[in-house]
């Protein structure tokens, strides 16, 4: 209960704070920003409910008036009985009053009063409910927009959510990366809204251009991943990306290596060959069809064996890299790579950090 206040209280400031220019900025970056989809109620379920509670108003409306009926006068006959009291709380609730039955005591009028106006108002509430709904899911969704905006940090940008970007995704979850950290751009609008539908923010434009990268608040990430279908499409990104974020570290990836110079050129720090990749995990299954489902297994994150970096513990610090509880295959030490065989990393330093295979964990977050 005190969350649902505190996060009332937070929407409220949210909208009471923000400028116009704000407000504008939103409702334009809302129509190309998709939030994760929220689990709501089938369109003919939510009619259904909406029709069950006028009914119920009209109900109660009626025995009211049909309680009270002594106090009503009928044109027509002159008493009114229960058809009479359900046909006056249809015309009233509907605000039709065609006036052939009237309140006439005084018990009658201030019944009208004090229950049947608060209720002509819920049955109108109701029956606009859809009207209603629409502008609420507007505006809510431009403040998850602003909140959004305004709060994301050191986040993961992933242009291109096809079967590269999905399986980049799986890995950053497996790791630990959660789901609110790690935005999606994409071109096609069905592509977001299954990132959406996937607990992911999706941003739908062309990342070639900059209003979308900045959509993704791309210029504030730590982390971009651009798997284009093409490799000039990869290109032109990244020199797009670098030139809104100098400090973010950009992972490509391509299909010829002969793009991959052009690429590091652009401002990409890692490239990787999709082509040639595949062609050398065939090339190695062929001759070796065990060191090829050992090579998958590495790449596929959290099933058998995972290719993981972390950093030195006190524990292992002054020790051999073989002296680790996992396999330690290299050694970063500043800004190097080093081999564990590399004589200067016979002894581990605490600043040291570590690349190891070790046994596929269950993910921690997602």
């Amino acid at each position: 209960m005190v969350t649902r206040k505190m996060n009332r209280i937070s929407l409220f400031r949210t909208l009471w704070d923000r400028t116009r220019s704000e407000a504008g900025d939103d409702a334009e970056a809302g129509r190309s920003i998709v939030m994760p989809a929220r689990r709501v109620a089938a369109p003919l379920r939510q009619v259904l409910q909406r029709l069950v509670m006028a009914l119920l108003v009209l109900a109660v409306t009626t025995l009211i008036v049909y309680a009270d009926s002594a106090g009503y006068h009928d044109n027509a006959d002159g008493g009114v009985d229960f058809l009479d009291a359900a046909y006056y709380a249809t015309v009233t609730l509907s605000t039709t009053g065609y006036g052939d039955i009237t309140p006439v005591s005084d018990s009658a009028r201030l019944t009208n009063i004090l229950l049947v106006t608060p209720l002509r108002v819920l049955f109108l509430i109701i029956l606009v409910g859809t009207t209603l709904e629409v502008l609420t899911e507007r505006t809510r969704h431009q403040v998850q927009v602003h909140r959004w905006r305004n709060r994301m940090r050191e986040h993961t940008v992933v242009v291109g959510y096809g079967t590269k970007g999905r399986h980049a995704v799986e890995t950053l979850l497996g790791q630990g990366k959660p789901k609110s950290q790690i935005v999606v751009v994409d071109p096609q609008k069905k592509v977001v809204d299954a990132a959406a539908a996937e607990g992911l923010v999706g941003v739908l434009g062309d990342a070639t251009r900059s209003e979308t990268l900045l959509r993704a608040e791309l210029a504030r990430a730590s982390q971009i991943v651009i798997t284009t279908q093409r490799d000039d499409t990869a290109a032109l990104v990244t020199l797009t990306a670098r030139q809104l974020n100098k400090s973010a570290k950009i992972v490509v990836a391509v299909r010829e290596d002969e793009n991959v110079p052009l690429l590091r050129q652009s401002g990409a720090n890692t490239v990787v060959t999709s082509s040639s990749s595949a062609g050398r995990l065939l090339g190695m299954s062929m001759m070796s069809p065990n060191v090829g489902t050992v090579l998958e297994d590495l790449l596929t994150y959290g099933n058998g064996l995972d290719v993981a970096e972390r950093p030195v513990t006190k524990r292992e610090a002054g020790h051999s890299p073989r002296d680790c509880e996992d396999l330690v295959v290299a050694v970063v030490r500043g800004h190097r790579l080093l081999h564990f065989t590399d004589p200067e990393v016979e002894t581990l330093q605490l600043a040291d950090r570590v690349i190891t295979i070790r046994q596929a964990r269950a993910p921690e977050g997602g």
